[in-house]
């Protein structure tokens, strides 16, 4: 997670600046990932540009309505800013707090961990020296970063590798540190491990393991297990044989549907999903999810976690960003899961649909919320299709670490760069889309998790109609806009006209 995502209110009109041996400065502040800037329309007036590395202490105070920050500055210098609203004040603050969070380049040129970024955010209180050594104690070095920031409360989804704890009960001091620096006074947090409890046990015969209750007293510690690997190649290839069957048998048709688990995996997901999601937005909770590395079931479950509580993620922008974010930085193998599809004979065992299935997961969301995305199916099916085979170098590579090496930013274009372009935005615009702010749970039940027609079904039978009917339905939308806003100008003239005759029939 970037600093920008927790900024709470980025800009706030009327904010008064006070500095010593300068005349107090009315404008308007604005907040961006690396700035405090305040901005004034009076000539001759010098704006302020504030690092927010440069912020070494903040005071708080309100007086009615009126909230003040006091800003006190590594270079000792002490700014005031007289801020008009409780909310907007408090709003300031907690964003610029640098107490909780910071940005960590403990993994510059990719030294610590090769599958995570340069730059990670991390509880402040942790230097790089003890993230080295938690590097240490984590499968593949992936020690617990921040993945998502709820506003509503402050609390946090941590991802990491598991720990090696091995059969001796290996601890690492640093590591409980580490995640009980993310719990709020008196606060309980949860561990999400995406194995079964016995699959937890095994890996520790290998030298891996899970968090031993004596060392994480303050964690509560929960098994939701999500399968991997061959088990779900095995899955896709199987429902791809069911959707290619033309024996047009119902009975043959629903029995192969079943045994392929596509939909099980489906509801094994989601249904780990919603747990995090309600451990951070109804428990008050916050917490860690880790699979084995640390790279597939655990971002299935962080991405959608946040699909369900952050409406950011469900825009366009948002959800490109949480791709980015939560799989391409994150270090999903897309290199390796998308080698091949379904049709191949040889198979590979690092093979896996695992970002196919949370695309899968993410449209049955959408489909039980169509209202609440801005982008629509075929958003999703783009980006399936680009994580297979791709013109743009976006998915190439395992992780980061790889594609700075193949220098793909210098000899590819972007995917997002391509999508974003108003000719092809519109096409993967959703017409029915309303912002919705608020959390949304889907339904995990079995009737209401049906198949992805559009994925699995779409080279099979024509979809004229489902096209011709979208058309329709876009041509309504569109149509009833023109209306509403014909109506809304008449509305308008009709009230200068009552304007007019009022202030001609007055004395």
């Amino acid at each position: 997670m970037e600093f920008a995502e927790l900024i709470k209110t980025p800009r706030v009109d009327n904010v008064v600046l006070h500095r010593p041996f300068y005349p107090a400065v009315e404008g308007t502040l604005c907040l961006t990932g690396h700035h405090l800037i305040l901005s004034s329309r009076q000539d001759n007036t010098e704006e302020l540009w504030l690092l927010h590395s440069n912020i070494d202490a903040i005071d708080k105070r309100f007086v009615g309505s009126l909230g003040t920050i006091i800003i006190k500055c590594k270079d000792f210098r002490i700014i005031q800013l007289d801020i008009p609203g409780m909310e907007e004040c408090l709003n300031i603050a907690s964003s610029i707090e640098t107490s909780e969070w910071r940005l960590s380049y403990v993994n510059k040129e990719f030294a610590v961990c090769p599958s995570y970024p340069p730059i990670v955010t991390v509880p402040k209180s942790i230097d790089d020296e003890a993230l080295r050594k938690v590097a240490t104690f984590r499968h593949g070095g992936r020690f617990p970063v921040l993945s998502y920031y709820h506003k509503k409360n402050g609390m946090v989804i941590m991802r990491s590798g598991q720990p090696l704890t091995g059969t001796n009960g290996r601890r690492c001091k640093e590591d409980e540190k580490l995640i009980n620096a993310t719990l709020r006074a008196g606060k309980r947090g949860y561990i999400i491990d995406t194995r079964s409890l016995n699959v937890a046990q095994q890996a520790r015969a290998k030298g891996g393991g899970f968090e031993q209750e004596a060392h994480y007293p303050q964690w509560r510690r929960i098994h939701k297990s999500i399968e991997r690997y061959h088990i779900l190649q095995e899955s896709l290839i199987k429902l791809v044989e069911a959707c290619n069957d033309q024996t047009h048998n119902m009975d043959r048709w629903l029995s192969k549907l079943e045994a392929s688990n596509w939909l099980t995996h489906i509801k094994e997901i989601l249904t780990a999903a919603c747990l995090a999601a309600q451990c951070i937005d109804r428990e008050g909770a916050s917490i860690l999810i880790h699979g084995t590395e640390g790279t597939d079931s655990t971002l299935q479950v962080t991405s959608l976690a946040q699909i369900i509580l952050e409406p950011r993620s469900r825009t366009i922008r948002g959800f490109e960003a949480l791709i980015e974010r939560e799989w391409l930085q994150a270090g999903h193998p897309f290199q390796q899961r998308c080698a091949q599809s379904a049709y191949c004979n040889t198979k590979q065992k690092w093979e896996a649909p695992v970002f196919l299935l949370f695309l899968d997961c993410v449209w049955q969301i959408l489909r039980q919320f169509p209202c609440s995305f801005e982008f629509n199916e075929n958003f999703l099916i783009m980006l399936f299709e680009h994580a297979y085979a791709s013109q743009f170098g976006t998915f190439l590579g395992n992780n980061e670490s790889e594609r700075c090496k193949l220098k793909l930013q210098q000899k590819t274009m972007s995917l997002w760069s391509w999508v974003n372009q108003p000719g092809e935005l519109s096409k993967f615009t959703n017409p029915l889309f309303e912002a919705n702010n608020l959390v949304i749970w889907p339904s995990v039940a079995p009737q209401s998790l049906p198949l992805w027609e559009g994925i699995f079904l779409r080279w099979n039978r024509s979809s004229k109609y489902l096209d011709e009917a979208y058309e329709e339905m876009v041509n309504i939308i569109e149509y009833n806009k023109e209306l509403q806003a014909k109506v809304n100008i008449l509305r308008r003239q009709l009230a200068e006209l009552e304007t007019e005759n009022g202030m001609q029939e007055s004395p």
